[in-house]
């Protein structure tokens, strides 16, 4: 296999499977699978992280990722 086709499978991978955390977080139900409000949510999270709040926001946010899977491992 060449270098540019075990790139290219390595980056689907990684977009299916943040594709499956927005999923995972029941964002598309809640939305209506409306991209716009996903994709505006999105972009207010990284307005967040580029924000003086940005360590006081990752440390939330992380810490409700984790409790929740570790939730999810029960």
């Amino acid at each position: 296999m060449r270098t540019w086709q075990v790139e290219h499978r390595k980056r689907t991978r990684h977009l299916i499977e943040l594709g499956g955390l927005v999923v995972k977080a029941g964002i598309v139900e809640l939305t209506g699978d409306d991209r716009a409000t996903i994709y505006g949510a999105l972009l207010w999270m990284g307005d967040k992280l580029k924000s003086d709040e940005h360590e006081h926001a990752r440390a939330l946010w992380n810490a409700k990722g984790k409790q929740a899977f570790e939730a999810d491992q029960r």
